[in-house]
């Protein structure tokens, strides 16, 4: 009697807990939210986007990085992409530019940010060389701005067609931008849990003493334990500051951390808009009546006592599965043996931000199978120092440069049966190079896959 009790009380307990879950997971989903936090999103997304393409073309990278280049390293899926005329290339940049703005003060919103994501995504998958975390995030926030509301107040739109005009919004529209930032910050800190970062400083011991020059701080830069102190700051930081946003009692001292924080290691180390990115992004999560109190200086903004959204069955599968996407996809590496630091796969999209210094060098030869002659590949005939730099480094870039290399003697000397092998050797953050993959294999004969890359040799210990 008392085990068919306790049975009893266990299967309530799970069954409460459950019914918990879900009726939690709804107010996450469907609970009024004041529409200003995503208006200032929009707002910032938009200036910041706008910024960082003008930044790009004055900088000269479109030539940089889209016209000198022969040749281009693709996502694996993705070979098809091709890279546009220059002219088509600037244009595109303008177009970026132009509805990046367009966002910014909620203009033809819905069909200026699809334009936005298709432009920038495109622009990304044309060489994977150019692979940043935060291209990454801002795409998926591209993505998620595709299905919210977010010119539905404070925007050219709103103006234009009054019927879209909105206060309260479901709470997904924002809190999966929310979600998506904690997921950013929290694999960050996550990836820094390895033994390099945590017990040798690396590769901050490598950066920081570049440093040395910076005023008034720049001499503690020379000190181990400075690096030591930075590694264990950074990850304390990535893995808990996402937390401290969503407490209201904590949040105004976290972004006060988060502005710090992100202006130092912008200051330090080039990385683009990334700082600027979360800067002005957490700000998502201030309390509405924060937000409000900004735009209560443009507007009146109404009290509505809106209690619920209807439910959405669609929309609570697709949240659902957007989030279980985002926590089990960073994890894929630990499919593979080894350490991703070194073989790199499943090392793209999984928030590893600053965790590595690698270095290595390559050399090519091709062989003629039907007259046994062989030649050594000068790289710098076919790639950019930068694009031969990421190629050494990265495996599936190492089997691509192989194909470049053959389409290229076949065009020119008519050589049909080719053989190609490389002695790659890596070096990883400061450890002794090592040779990176087997140097016996004919890497014409591989294809690139998800399988494990077992042609990657372990690094010396």
């Amino acid at each position: 009697m008392l085990d068919g009790l306790n049975t009893y009380n266990v299967k309530e307990i799970i069954s409460e807990k459950i019914k918990g879950f879900f009726e939690s997971f709804n107010l996450f989903l469907f609970q009024p939210k004041s529409i200003f936090p995503l208006i200032t999103f929009r707002i910032l997304f938009g200036i910041l986007m706008c910024y960082g393409t003008a930044r790009f073309i004055y900088n000269g990278w479109v030539d940089k990085l889209f016209i000198e280049p022969k040749h281009f390293f693709k996502f694996y899926g993705f070979e098809w992409v091709e890279v546009l005329s220059p002219s088509g290339m600037y244009y595109l940049q303008y177009l970026i530019a132009l509805v990046s703005f367009f966002i910014a003060i909620g203009f033809l919103y819905r069909i200026s940010i699809i334009t936005f994501f298709l432009a920038f995504t495109y622009v990304e998958l044309i060489d994977a060389t150019n692979y940043l975390n935060h291209y990454y995030l801002v795409i998926l926030l591209s993505i998620i701005l595709i299905f919210v509301p977010a010119n539905a107040n404070f925007s050219i739109d709103s103006k234009l067609f009054p019927r879209i005009k909105k206060y309260k919004i479901p709470a997904w529209c924002i809190n999966i931008i929310i979600f998506q930032l904690c997921i950013t910050y929290f694999f960050a800190g996550f990836a820094k849990l390895n033994y390099d970062w945590m017990f040798r400083a690396m590769p901050l011991s490598i950066w920081l003493p570049e440093h040395l020059n910076i005023p008034l701080f720049g001499f503690l830069f020379k000190y181990q334990w400075t690096a030591y102190l930075f590694s264990w700051t950074g990850a304390f930081y990535d893995l808990t500051i996402w937390a401290f946003l969503l407490h209201y009692r904590t949040r105004d001292f976290a972004y006060i951390f988060v502005v710090l924080f992100h202006l130092m290691t912008w200051y330090l180390f080039n990385i683009g808009l990334f700082p600027l990115i979360m800067i002005t992004s957490t700000l998502i999560f201030f309390s509405d009546k924060w937000h409000e109190r900004i735009y209560n200086y443009f507007m009146n903004v109404p009290v509505d006592d809106l209690k619920s959204f209807k439910i959405n069955k669609p929309i609570k599968i697709i949240v659902a599965i957007y989030m279980i996407f985002q926590i089990l996809f960073p994890l894929r590496s630990f499919l593979y043996k080894g350490n991703v630091l070194w073989h790199e796969q499943g090392y793209r999209f999984s928030w590893r931000v600053m965790v590595v210094e690698k270095s290595g060098t390559a050399i090519f030869r091709i062989k003629d199978l039907e007259t046994g002659k062989e030649s050594e590949i000068q790289n710098n005939k076919y790639l950019t120092k930068f694009q031969e730099k990421q190629m050494t480094i990265q495996p599936d870039f190492i089997l691509q440069y192989a194909k470049i290399i053959q389409a290229d003697y076949e065009k020119r000397f008519n050589i049909k049966h080719a053989e190609i092998k490389a002695d790659v050797f890596v070096a990883l953050n400061k450890r002794v190079s090592s040779r990176f993959i087997d140097n016996n294999i004919n890497l014409l004969e591989i294809k690139n896959s998800f399988k494990e890359k077992e042609w990657i040799l372990e690094p010396i210990k």
